[in-house]
């Protein structure tokens, strides 16, 4: 079968996992840009969501994704690309996390403060500025409330109810069973509606963006490291 051409151009967004992979094996700079920036976003907030703190979490999926793609061949596709790289992520950050726990005095007093990068995001174009200011507080408390949860169940709910994976996925990436998941996410909202107001339940895609310029200086410092 002959290879791409001038004429017939690779499209990149179009690869399954297997054919990025394949390309980002023999070190394809477009295809490890499109691998990091289709899922940048949840990957940060998989790693936030043990750390709770963003330039750890940042750090924690650079070093992933070199660990990734310096480790290709660990692919073997019996998960997605997406389940196989969360999974390093979430292992490389628990591990980031017990080296810290012994220097950590207050860890709810660290919750805090993590998201000031992103409070530029008050909602639509449109609202009013009481609107804005609504609906930056409710993000507000709502990551807060989330970064009060345990381990176990902070990573469940960004996982799940974030990120939108799959009871599945989630059960894969943290090494569980699917009914542990189910009874983890379920006393999660538990806890969370006793902090939360009811409007929560909209509020769960605009917590913890990482797009933009976020996203791109991540694909940039990835890309750098790998020498591409």
């Amino acid at each position: 079968m002959p290879g791409p051409t001038a004429a017939h151009p690779i499209d990149y967004a179009a690869l399954d996992d297997a054919g990025l992979v394949a390309r980002a094996a023999l070190r394809d700079a477009r295809a490890v840009r499109e691998i990091t920036t289709r899922y940048n976003q949840r990957l940060f907030r998989t790693a936030w969501s043990v750390l709770r703190d963003q330039a750890d979490a940042e750090e924690v999926v650079q070093e992933a994704y070199l660990k990734a793609f310096r480790g290709l061949d660990g692919f073997a596709g019996q998960s997605s690309l997406s389940t196989w790289l969360v999974r390093i992520v979430l292992n490389a950050a628990v591990d980031r996390g017990r080296r810290k726990e012994r220097r950590r005095t207050d860890l709810l007093e660290q919750d805090v403060a993590v998201l000031d990068a992103y409070r530029r995001r008050h909602g639509p174009a449109d609202a009013t500025p009481e609107d804005a200011l609504m609906r930056k507080q409710l993000a507000d408390s709502l990551k807060s409330a989330i970064a009060q949860l345990t381990d176990d169940y902070s990573s469940v709910v960004v996982l799940r109810d974030v990120e939108g994976m799959s009871v599945r996925e989630t059960a894969e990436v943290l090494g569980v069973s699917e009914d542990v998941v189910k009874t983890r996410l379920s006393r999660a909202r538990r806890q969370l509606r006793r902090i939360l107001l009811p409007e929560i339940g909209g509020l769960f895609q605009e917590t913890l963006p990482f797009a933009g310029a976020d996203c791109e200086r991540m694909t940039a410092r990835v890309l750098a490291a790998l020498e591409l």
